[in-house]
């Protein structure tokens, strides 16, 4: 069987589900709520779902890679958005150097791993 996909779209959770909705509208996704304790965070053609569900290992274990095409851009932007700061226990590192491209990681409030990457051409 051939797939022949239109999207994927991961489920992640949230410590503070009211906490993560508010840093993903504020990191740039629109939110597209579906009931009091799920949603869909959409930017271009990329989605996830956010529920309201936490479980400590699931969320400790959970990374997310999202392609872009300038870190140096997306790191800048988000630096200047303030975002870091505004959200407890949310982390950002600096760009790192890899033989396939260069990325940056973002650590949600609840803990989830975001890489930001771009893969050489």
């Amino acid at each position: 069987m051939k797939l022949k996909p239109k999207s994927i779209r991961p489920f992640i959770g949230a410590k503070d589900y009211k906490l993560s909705r508010e840093f993903y509208r504020d990191l740039g996704f629109e939110e597209f709520v579906i009931s009091h304790n799920m949603s869909v965070f959409r930017t271009g053609d990329f989605a996830f779902y956010l529920q309201d569900y936490y479980a400590k290992d699931w969320i400790d274990n959970t990374m997310v890679f999202l392609e872009v095409d300038n870190v140096h851009h997306h790191l800048k932007h988000l630096k200047k958005s303030g975002i870091v700061e505004k959200y407890k226990n949310t982390k950002c590192s600096e760009i790192i150097y890899n033989d396939w491209g260069n990325e940056f990681f973002l650590h949600d409030p609840s803990g989830i791993l975001w890489h930001f990457g771009e893969f050489n051409t």
